[in-house]
């Protein structure tokens, strides 16, 4: 059986809203996580998908404590982290580490490669005694594809694809477990993302790392997930295996996400369905009752509005064993093929993975 390194129950983040100068009074709340639940198995890539403030970046922060939750709980190997402080925290935080979005704002300016890498060493110390730190960076740079030679450069004089190395490097510092990666390639070229994820794929062997990956780019995570949580205004609405959710999507919002992924054949693109949605994603100040994709969702009905669709595996796949039958929160599942068979998104060629740029 295959264990589960972390599981997430109840997650929820609110930025209250408040108002005043010298009395400050709470008037409302930004949910920008509203109930989250998920595993993370050993060896295991888990994708959370979805647009632009649907809270992923807000989960990401959870998992590595610099974001407290206002509920819920994270749970590292049995131990809710998010009680923990102290040296109980600092020893949990070395086995999570986290790669995070922009490469050019995540690196210290006035920091040499060297002492970027290194850093962690100085807080925990008896990773790397100070004798051996020097050669263990030269190893890491190799490691991620640089020259062990631009130990004493500074990030400015590297590309973005480069510097994300770097950050890579530095999160495997310390040896971790996990790692959280923060929408790793969403600044970067189509080109060297391929060479980041490919890269990222071989250190996950390598190291017996587990990933949470976040991202917007459905093919990217297709490319790298064993399981994909798709999110929307808060909330997991459908999670799986990557070829349950990519071929065999139950949720509209989903299957909305997956009509719009650039498909290369003009005449597979002029046959396939395009689902349009109406509206705008609704404020997370003002969640709408129900299912919170009632608003925009062309299956809505009077069921929708009063209750809250649970995540789970949909009433009429319960019975069955095939890949229609994973957690979906809606109560009008039905299984839809978006992508067509033979036109799933491209994956990063392998030959890139040694590339530098």
């Amino acid at each position: 059986m295959v264990e589960s390194i972390i599981e997430v129950t109840g997650l929820v983040k609110h930025y209250p809203l408040t108002q005043g100068i010298l009395f400050k009074k709470q008037v409302g709340a930004v949910k920008a996580v509203d109930g989250v639940d998920f595993t993370l198995d050993k060896g295991e890539t888990l994708g959370i998908v979805g647009e632009s403030g649907c809270g992923k970046s807000t989960v990401a922060k959870m998992l590595v404590n610099l974001e407290q939750p206002t509920a819920g709980s994270i749970k590292y190997k049995g131990e809710d982290i998010t009680k923990l402080s102290g040296k109980a925290l600092k020893s949990v935080r070395r086995n999570i580490q986290m790669v995070f979005q922009d490469p050019y704002t995540s690196l210290n300016p006035r920091m040499t490669v060297g002492d970027i890498i290194g850093e962690p060493y100085d807080i925990h110390p008896e990773v790397a005694p100070k004798g051996d730190r020097r050669r263990k960076v030269q190893d890491l740079l190799d490691v991620v594809g640089l020259n062990p030679e631009y130990i004493n450069r500074y990030p400015h004089q590297f590309s973005g694809g480069q510097r994300q190395r770097i950050g890579i490097a530095r999160g495997l510092a310390l040896r971790p477990e996990v790692i959280v990666a923060d929408e790793p390639v969403s600044a970067l070229d189509v080109s060297v993302q391929a060479q980041v994820i490919n890269l990222m794929d071989r250190l996950q062997n390598e190291f017996d790392l587990s990933y949470v990956f976040i991202a917007h780019d459905l093919s990217i995570v297709r490319h790298i997930s064993d399981r994909v949580g798709v999110m929307y205004l808060g909330r997991i609405v459908e999670i799986g295996r990557d070829e349950e959710i990519y071929d065999h999507p139950t949720h509209p919002y989903t299957q909305a996400l997956l009509s719009a992924v650039p498909v290369p054949d003009p005449e597979a693109r002029e046959h396939r369905e395009r689902i349009i949605l109406a509206g705008d994603v609704p404020s997370p100040t003002n969640i709408p009752s129900g299912c919170r994709f009632r608003t925009r969702c062309w299956k809505a009905q009077e069921r929708c509005a009063l209750e809250v669709p649970a995540l789970a595996v949909p009433s009429e796949f319960r019975f069955t064993s095939g890949p229609a039958a994973h957690d979906s929160a809606c109560h009008f599942a039905e299984e839809m093929q978006v992508v067509p068979a033979e036109e799933h998104p491209a994956t990063p060629p392998d030959d890139l993975a040694n590339g530098r740029e």
